[in-house]
């Protein structure tokens, strides 16, 4: 073999060398470097603030929730808006409760969220609306919070607050919006997250549906309901409401939504309800 064709060689099976490692064994090492990072005591002491139930989590599972605020906090990024100076409160309390929704599951770490865009207070979200003519016409919405599929999630601070500051309220945007981030995994956000097999997919479609008909019906009555009204908006703010439900009131919904709780908790692959006992 000429000199010239051995180098061209080697260099190819470095390059190929290279993309193994990078594509097999780096993301693990990654990681593993990520965790034995020290938890900083500070970090701490914001959960433990925030999130009064963390103290009756398993072992396991605050070390879980440890290393997925560690990976959350290193790899995506924080932009404060209309003047908000981003801290370690706001990026803690958030990246806390986001990463409820990984426990006990294998994710990818919300791989398509690049960054978490914080207002201080509700701001306004502008869409352009087709109406049934086709006549094309901008909409000005106040928002509390946004998912977006270009790798996006948009909170409103203050809202975040209200949310920690009464965990069985069933109300949380953090909850809701990352919610919305699992969702849209699966290729589309409809309300169908990736489910572990394929014969799951029969008994989620039946439960959720059999649910979402019936806060419709009640929403159109005028009745109250544990899950919040706007789950009746369609089948993605159904589930991303349902988990707010799921995390925050679970000894009601267990009760009183059995089956609907029993499909969340497979999901989730957590009970939530021996947490808030």
């Amino acid at each position: 073999m000429a000199p010239s064709s051995l180098i061209a060689l080697l260099v190819l099976l470095l390059i190929l060398a290279a993309v193994v490692f990078k594509v097999v064994y780096w993301p693990q090492i990654r990681l593993n470097r990520i965790h034995r990072k020290k938890f900083a005591d500070s970090w701490l002491e914001i959960i433990q603030r925030r999130l009064p139930f963390y103290a009756k989590l398993p072992t396991n599972l605050q070390l879980q929730l440890q290393n997925f605020i560690k990976v959350f906090l290193n790899d995506k990024k924080f932009v404060g808006c209309a003047g908000l100076e981003i801290d370690d409160e706001i990026r803690v309390t958030v990246a806390a409760q986001a990463c409820l929704l990984l426990l006990n599951r294998r994710s990818n770490q919300y791989g398509k969220l690049q960054s978490i865009l914080v207002y201080p207070s509700t701001f306004v979200a502008t869409r352009q609306v087709r109406d049934d003519l086709g006549l094309v016409s901008t909409k000005h919405t106040a928002m509390l919070g946004e998912s977006w599929s270009q790798g996006k999630v948009v909170l409103a601070w203050d809202n975040v607050e209200s949310g920690v500051c009464n965990l069985y309220d069933g109300q949380n945007v953090v909850l809701h919006e990352f919610a919305h981030q699992l969702d849209s995994e699966s290729g589309a956000t409809n309300g169908a997250p990736l489910l572990r097999t394929r014969g799951a997919y029969k008994s989620w479609a039946q439960v959720f549906s059999q649910e979402f008909e019936e806060l419709q019906q009640q929403v159109s009555r005028g009745q109250p309901s544990l899950i919040d009204h706007y789950g009746a908006t369609n089948p993605a703010e159904f589930f991303a409401v349902a988990t707010e439900t799921f995390f925050e009131c679970p000894q009601q919904m267990r009760r009183n939504h059995s089956e609907l709780y029993q499909e969340l908790a497979s999901f989730y692959r957590v009970d939530p309800s021996s947490w808030l006992e």
